[in-house]
Formats: C-alpha cells, structure tokens, sequence
C-alpha cells in the first residue's frame, strides 16, 4: 500500500556519531559558519497523509523535532542500537501527553531486545511515580511492513561486522551506517527518486562507507538523487559538494525533500 499524495522527507540530522562540531575540536570544519557544517546525529522525518514517521531517536532528538517544529509523531522506525540511534527515546513523551495515543515502534529483534534493556523503566511492570513513553512495540522480520498506509522495506546492511536495516519507503529509500550493502539488498535499492547512503568522510573506516564508495554506489543503482549523510568533520559541506556530481549532494540538517508517492 502506497501513501496518498507526496512523501515530504526533512532531514533532522545529517552528522556522525559524536556530531559536528566535535566536542572539544576546533578544525576548519567545526569552526566553519556554514550553517550546513552543524550536524547533529542522524535521523530523517517522513510525512505523508497528516502523519509523521521519525526513523531513528538520536540524543538530539528534542532538539530537532523543536528545531524542524514536529507537533505530532505516529510512529518511530528503529535502523539498529547504537547510542547515537536511540538514546532520545524518552523524548517522544511529550506527543504521548499532546496526542493522548501510544506511540508505535518498529526494529529488528536484537536492537528491540537492546532497547529494551537500556530503557528497562519504560518496559517495566513496576509502579512508577512518574511517567514514561508510552510505546507499542512491533519486532521486524525483514518483510515489508505497513505503518499508516505507507509500505516500509526493511534492507538488511552490514555495518562492520554488524548486521542492521536501512529502509525503503515508496521511491526513496535511507541507509545509514552501512560499510556494505549485500548483493540482495541492491536488487531492492533499484528505481528510487532519492536515496540517502552513509559517507563518512574520504578515508576508509571499518564500520562506514565512504564518499567514494558510495559515489560507487550511486553509479551502480542510478537515482535520480542521492544525499549522503551521516558525515563527520573531515567533510567540509561546501567543498565536498564542488567535487560530488549534480545528482549527489551532502544532506544537510533540515533539508526538506518531497518524492511523489510510489508507481
């Protein structure tokens, strides 16, 4: 099932794990005033038929959905466990309060189960004296899902030796924090208006794809258009971006895209 009318996509955060700035680091980069140098953690807000899907809660989480002035949040698709991934859960409180439903959320069966324990309190039984997110969990086997209306296709990456999701949703798909992309999951990363890749920066890294190998990518698989994302302060946006080819360019935080709905 296909989402009625346009996808709008907003970019809530385009940097690395630890952000740009760097805490502490004063590179060109970190001291740029290019606004497109500020990155927080990852994260992309979907909307489509008055609702809005958050893919992954980054520790900035409040800070963005203030920043890009979200007023509801349906449901939150998780890509794996990592810190810079999850860690704003708790912040999703606030549409539970505003919204008075529960709150849809969607990962693989380890990064559930990861979830689980760090935010032990939310899950618990216990009596509690004050509250917590009040969430549904739905545990993902790798099948296409529907969430509202809109299709999601989990796409299994390899992020080092870790196996984790990127998703597919209509004509645009978002991966991030992948070093591979097994042969399979390129059959489904085919026929996109806008795809999102990790790049991290030029030099190679165990866990992520670089900017050229995802220029590779972007080559081999042909969108329409393509964001890299998750980058570190090693990339300054704007001299990148002289060097990247028209259809691909460095996302930004608070890039707003809108792809038509899926054929």
């Amino acid at each position: 099932m296909a989402a009625a009318g346009p996808v709008k996509i907003t970019v809530l955060g385009s940097g690395t794990s630890v952000g740009v700035p760097t805490p502490g680091c004063h590179c060109k980069v970190c001291a740029s005033d290019d606004p497109r140098d500020n990155r927080l953690r990852p994260s992309i807000l979907i909307g489509y038929g008055g609702r809005n899907v958050v893919i992954d809660t980054t520790p900035d989480f409040r800070t963005q959905v203030l920043r890009a002035k979200v007023d509801r949040l349906d449901a939150v698709l998780f890509t794996h466990s990592h810190a810079d991934h999850i860690m704003g859960l708790d912040d999703v409180r606030p549409f539970n309060f505003r919204q008075k439903t529960r709150i849809p959320i969607f990962a693989a069966p380890d990064t559930m189960a990861a979830i689980h324990g760090v935010f032990r309190y939310i899950f618990t039984d216990e009596e509690r004296e004050s509250s917590v997110p009040q969430l549904d969990t739905h545990t993902l086997n790798g099948e296409p899902f529907d969430v509202f209306g809109m299709e999601f296709q989990p796409i299994p990456l390899l992020h080092g030796r870790s196996s984790i999701y990127g998703f597919r949703f209509g004509r645009a798909a978002y991966l991030t924090d992948h070093s591979e992309i097994p042969p399979a999951s390129l059959d489904n990363l085919r026929g996109l208006d806008v795809l999102f890749l990790d790049a991290l920066r030029h030099n190679p890294h165990p866990t992520h794809s670089t900017v050229e190998k995802s220029m590779r990518t972007v080559e081999e698989l042909a969108p329409k258009r393509a964001f890299f994302t998750h980058i570190s302060h090693d990339l300054g946006h704007a001299q990148t971006e002289n060097r990247l080819p028209p259809n691909i360019r460095l996302a930004y935080d608070g890039l707003e895209l809108e792809v038509a709905e899926d054929a």
